[in-house]
């Protein structure tokens, strides 16, 4: 009787597993069909660029921004019951978006939507740290990374497709089938879980974080239409600032904070954020930047341009649950820092390659990237949770979540920012007072209108100022990836420790930091 007790509990742990897998991999559906779509979403719902610019950033600015949230609610009402009401945000406002009429309810649509990503990714993540310990939970989140990348993988190719075969409200509706599917496996399988210390929610730190990032996100849009120098751009900049530092001082006082920032004293928690940071960078604003330059600036179809993508996402089919079999014998400091290593590689090789280049040329540098990026991320979601104590498995799930997620919105939004910049400046003295407003197009893969501002120059100086551009952007990337890869196998531990070691002394810190929790509670109101 125990025997079949046991085989029944594994079974639903894997379909648990399952349900979360597919959750995951709906989310990178989400962003890399919208902007395989965009050139199509364009022609069909019109929009200036920064509109468009919205239709990806609005998505990652309310599901990183929210996270947290997210998190906390997980920890404080249900897991499961959280799983589940964001799955169902999600597919509602995912339909919602195949009958979007014009550019601004796409963008509020694909806000909504944010939100109910936030509140499944949080709320199954966190379940899956309980149904899983030690080792087996390293093995589980790996394979939520695989799943992650096989909707990276296929997402490009899948939605290209689609929207080839029935136009590009078809995109979402894989997204729709993959949450369906989730929302039946976790109602049927998933065990409620919560925090039995949880408090409810940190409105005030909740609210004040969303609208910091929100103010930031939007300030970085609107620098390159306006400059930097606009009255409003200034005032979003200044207000991010004072918003995020009323944040900090909040969650300061708070008996119960969304964020315990003491677990900042640890450099070994310091390392996981810097490291869930990094794919920002490295790697995920080329699944909006490159299908854009191959679709919308060189010309491909929908389709040639998912092809295309495969080879950068690929590797993550398979390389994320390798690296976690990999910390058997290598430290995790040593494969996420070589990871990051080959990625800034990668880039550099990719940045050597102009416009309209033979596509197969592109493939190695690609597949470099997606190489060096797949080691670390088969391991950031298992070393996120060890730092916290299992019950606040949902704040150590929302504090990653949030830092990768939100750096990825912002790193979106300021790369965008600055590859219209340096594309403005290559286009030289012949564009005038032009160049700003053709960047600006030519950024959002509009080359058609990107001429007509200025037809006496020519679609052969603009191609040359947006290469130029793109490729001064790729140096960028690569200085900054190289340095996060020393920082982060400096931070994140010693080259000769396992991950026994590192868990040991997550325990140590989990510890201290709930002392904290502990103090704070005993000490008196002010």
């Amino acid at each position: 009787m125990r025997d079949n007790t046991h085989a029944a509990t594994a079974a639903g742990r894997l379909f648990v597993l399952f349900a979360v897998c597919c959750a995951a991999a709906a989310m990178p559906l989400t962003f890399t069909g919208t902007a395989v779509g965009l050139p199509a979403i364009s022609r069909a719902l019109g929009g200036s660029p920064i509109a468009l610019n919205w239709a990806t950033n609005a998505f990652m600015l309310s599901f990183g921004s929210t996270l947290m949230a997210a998190g906390a609610l997980a920890d404080s009402y249900g897991r499961k019951r959280i799983f589940l009401s964001g799955l169902g945000i999600f597919a509602l406002f995912s339909i919602g978006l195949a009958f979007a009429g014009d550019i601004v309810w796409f963008d509020v649509l694909r806000a909504l939507q944010g939100i109910g990503a936030a509140a499944a990714f949080s709320g199954g993540m966190a379940s899956l740290a309980q149904e899983f310990d030690g080792a087996a939970r390293l093995r589980a989140f790996s394979i939520v990374g695989a799943s992650f990348g096989i909707g990276l993988a296929f997402g490009p190719i899948a939605s290209g497709w689609m929207i080839a075969m029935f136009g590009w409200p078809a995109i979402f509706m894989l997204v729709v089938a993959l949450a369906a599917v989730a929302l039946m496996l976790g109602a049927i399988f998933m065990r409620e879980s919560r925090d039995p210390d949880a408090s409810g929610l940190d409105w005030k730190g909740a609210l004040s974080f969303t609208a910091a990032l929100t103010a930031l996100t939007f300030g970085v849009l609107q620098a390159p239409e306006s400059g930097w120098g606009d009255p409003l751009v200034i005032v979003m900049l200044l207000v991010a600032v004072l918003v995020f530092l009323a944040f900090v001082l909040i969650e300061r006082t708070v008996a119960r904070p969304m964020l315990d920032l003491t677990l900042f004293r640890y450099p070994r928690f310091v390392g996981v954020q810097l490291l869930a940071a990094a794919p920002a960078y490295a790697f995920v604003v080329l699944l909006i930047l490159l299908p854009v330059r191959f679709i919308g600036i060189e010309g491909m179809d929908e389709i040639a341009g998912g092809r295309m993508m495969i080879a950068l996402s690929g590797p993550l089919l398979v390389l994320p649950i390798a690296a976690g079999l990999l910390t058997r014998w290598f430290a995790p400091a040593t494969i996420c820092g070589a990871g990051l290593a080959i990625s800034a590689a990668g880039l550099f090789w990719l940045s050597q390659f102009p416009v309209g280049s033979a596509p197969v040329a592109l493939i190695a540098p690609l597949v470099t990237i997606g190489v060096g990026i797949s080691l670390p991320w088969g391991l950031m979601d298992g070393l996120a949770v060890s730092v916290v104590p299992k019950e606040r498995a949902g704040m150590a799930t929302g504090i990653f979540s949030t830092t990768r997620v939100a750096g990825e919105g912002v790193a979106l939004a300021v790369v965008t920012a600055v590859l219209s910049a340096l594309t403005s400046a290559n286009l030289g003295s012949g564009a005038g007072d032009q160049a700003g407003a053709i960047a600006q197009r030519l950024v959002t893969g509009d080359l058609r209108d990107a001429a007509g501002l200025l037809p006496s120059m020519g679609q052969v100086a603009l191609l040359q100022g947006y290469s130029h551009g793109f490729s001064s952007l790729l140096w960028l990337l690569t200085a900054i990836t190289a340095l996060t890869a020393v920082v982060v196998f400096l931070f994140l531990g010693r080259g000769g420790e396992t991950a026994e070691d590192i868990a040991e002394e997550a325990e140590l810190a989990a510890a201290a930091a709930t002392r904290s929790d502990e103090n704070r509670l005993r000490q008196p109101a002010l």
